[in-house]
């Protein structure tokens, strides 16, 4: 049974339409504005007391001009090693850059998958980073990881509740 997605903006407002649909008329809108986007996706998640919570992020950057996000909130109580929590961050960024690539390749739009991995061994999420960097890649997508992973590290994590 698949899961109903909640999508909002970071005020919360909630997105009543397929995300799909949102983005594309996103897209249809800033190109007749004449912006130049760039889309980022990254998840962060929290661990609090029995549960662990998720944001998955789509950050438009508009070149020179801002940008705007999309959030989904999501949370488990299933119980996961630091390890096995990165790489489900990394996987929910994939599942839904490959979802909407179909539309970013059509409007080309650049788009890159952020991950809260950090690049120095001496932090546990580290453990993480060749597996999650060979899954992106795999999958066709440019990779970033911390300290350079702004969607993740920085937009996901402030909408991690």
């Amino acid at each position: 049974m698949e899961q109903q997605q909640h999508w909002q903006k970071p005020d919360g407002t909630r997105i009543r339409i397929p995300i799909a649909d949102e983005i594309r008329s996103v897209l249809v809108k800033e190109k007749k504005m004449g912006n130049t986007l760039k889309v980022c996706i990254g998840t962060d998640s929290q661990v609090k007391s029995a549960h662990t919570q998720f944001a998955t992020v789509i950050v438009f950057l508009r070149k020179g001009k801002g940008g705007f996000m999309y959030v989904l909130p999501e949370t488990t109580r299933r119980k996961m090693n630091i390890k096995e929590r990165m790489l489900k961050e990394v996987a929910k960024s994939i599942e839904i850059a490959y979802s909407l690539s179909r539309l970013f390749t059509l409007y080309d739009v650049d788009l890159e998958i952020h991950a809260d991995i950090n690049t120095n061994p001496q932090f546990k999420s580290n453990d993480a980073l060749r597996e999650a960097m060979g899954y992106i890649h795999g999958m066709g997508f440019a990779f970033r990881a911390k300290p350079h992973a702004f969607a993740s590290s920085s937009c996901a994590n402030k909408m991690v509740q």
